[in-house]
């Protein structure tokens, strides 16, 4: 006999979903201006999001004045939610469901619950796109992996993922892993970039492949990537000004490894289902304000509303939502 899951169902003046950088400071943020009632899901363990694998500096440079690691980062604003009581965190709590009513239905270990709110900010950040998005031919082997997912498994989980890599793309994220698995013991063979210049900001450009004379082509792209259990190598060729091949410009490369770092989509899958509009391009809300959706009362901030370069832009933009939303509550 199955027992049946207990239905938790409340309501709360200000929902924000996602623990990360945004979320965090849009949830101070509306405290400070007079929220009293705020409740921040989290479906990690642990709040900081993104930030508790990004063990690099370069954060807080805008924010705080100082240069500090990602965790380093987050850790002061999780410091800051812990002294306030009027901000209930809830972790490893999974939301499955949002209304346009602003009703929300998430997964917590053991139980479900709902959860109606006046105001809710999403704060959901985003993920990364994939081979298959970029339309890689070859075969399937392991060692294919998203840029960020062998952060995790490099910065959190203590796994190298290769000895030997190609990087396709230079987002940051690409070319920061390009330098940590330098660092780890393997071998960068390449970063690949199909545009003329790199997707990533300058400093990381400088401090994480030239510096460590990792060859860096641009106007190429990866072909085919070819292996039967593992990755084998990997066809490279030269690209025109219409992204097409250039025939007799290609090249092979030898690596056990192909990180992706092509770019990011917003995760907005849930104010989809609330009937929020979107762009289809971009998969972020459309609207003429920083943060606002069409849906009234529903903020979108952080990664979620569009990609940002800095952790500390996001926290400037999350902190106007968490300001929006009380602003909100207090006009009704």
């Amino acid at each position: 006999m199955t027992r049946k899951k207990k239905t938790l169902s409340f309501e709360r003046e200000l929902v924000i979903v996602g623990g990360g950088p945004a979320g965090m400071a849009a949830a101070l943020s509306a405290y400070e201006n007079g929220v009293r009632d705020i409740l921040l899901l989290e479906r990690d363990q642990y709040l900081g999001g993104i930030l508790n694998q990004c063990v690099h500096t370069g954060f807080g440079l805008s924010y705080f004045k100082e240069v500090l690691t990602g965790p380093e980062y987050a850790g002061r604003f999780i410091r800051q939610i812990g002294n306030v009581p009027k901000i209930e965190v809830s972790l490893k709590s999974f939301v499955v469901c949002l209304t346009a009513e602003k009703k929300l239905t998430y997964i917590k270990p053991g139980e479900l619950q709902e959860v109606k709110a006046r105001a809710l900010i999403m704060a959901t950040g985003c993920r990364e796109k994939t081979r298959e998005m970029v339309h890689i031919a070859g075969t399937r082997p392991a060692g294919v992996f998203s840029a960020g997912l062998a952060q995790k498994l490099i910065n959190i989980e203590g796994l190298l993922p290769g000895k030997s890599a190609v990087i396709v793309g230079s987002g940051d994220i690409g070319l920061i892993m390009a330098r940590r698995l330098v660092l780890e013991g393997a071998q960068v063979k390449a970063v690949i970039e199909i545009r003329k210049e790199s997707r990533g900001l300058v400093r990381n450009v400088v401090q994480c492949v030239e510096d460590f004379d990792i060859p860096l082509y641009f106007s190429h792209k990866i072909s085919r990537i070819s292996g039967r259990d593992r990755v084998e190598k990997v066809l490279v060729s030269r690209v025109d000004d219409a992204s097409r091949e250039i025939p007799g410009s290609q090249f092979e490369i030898s690596c056990d490894t192909v990180l992706i770092s092509v770019g990011l989509i917003p995760e907005n899958e849930l104010i989809e289902m609330a009937g929020v509009a979107l762009n289809r391009e971009t998969n972020s809300p459309v609207s003429e304000q920083v943060n606002r959706t069409s849906v009234p009362g529903l903020f979108v901030c952080g990664n979620a509303y569009k990609v940002y370069d800095l952790a500390d832009s996001v926290t400037r933009d999350s902190e106007l939502a968490g300001r929006m939303a009380a602003e909100y509550l207090s006009a009704g």
